[in-house]
């Protein structure tokens, strides 16, 4: 059991990531306490997709390949249809999906970002929401997909958009709160 305020939450991500996937949640943790980091690809900073063209720039704090599973209470996947699909092609990022999912803490992921999740094969047999248009996607993995705002599973939590940030960053909350999951490999 981990209080908001002494979590330490790590957000992955690379160019093109939903601006306010990574925004919101990055400073709605802060404002409730929690540590949190951003790391990239590179360790250097990164650009937002903000809806129909390029964004914001977001410095990074670290580089992925040093994130340390154990420096962190959750880790936090942005959408956007660029980030993810990037993501999932670094195996360092897919690896570092793994350790969280393996180790039963918070994973969560929003719109696109569940693809993290089917590339690290972690949605069999688990319930789970995404933007529609991967909804194949997450079926084909093994996922139980479901249209709802946040759907949350043994504490990996999925959101559909960024008209569901309040409830997917109030879920990531709830979550470290509760601490470690019991998970069946998925």
């Amino acid at each position: 059991m981990t209080d908001i305020d002494k979590a330490r939450i790590l957000i992955m991500a690379t160019d093109g990531f939903e601006q306010s996937e990574l925004l919101v949640p990055r400073d709605k943790l802060r404002e409730a306490g929690a540590t949190v980091e951003v790391a990239s690809p590179d360790g250097g900073e990164i650009r937002g997709w903000d809806e129909t063209d390029w964004g914001d720039k977001v410095p990074a704090d670290l580089k992925i390949a040093n994130a340390r599973l154990e420096d962190y209470d959750a880790l936090v996947l942005p959408g956007g249809q660029i980030n993810p699909d990037k993501l999932r092609t670094e195996p360092d990022a897919v690896k570092l999906v793994r350790r969280f999912l393996d180790s039963g803490k918070v994973v969560a992921a929003i719109c696109h970002g569940p693809w993290l999740l089917v590339e690290a094969d972690g949605l069999r047999g688990r319930d789970v929401t995404s933007f529609p248009s991967i909804r194949t996607d997450v079926v084909n993995a093994g996922g139980n997909w479901v249209d709802k705002e946040v759907v949350v599973d043994q504490g990996i939590i999925t959101s559909r958009s960024p008209k569901d940030l309040d409830a997917f960053v109030g879920k990531i909350v709830e979550e470290v709160r509760e601490g470690r999951h019991q998970r069946a490999a998925a």
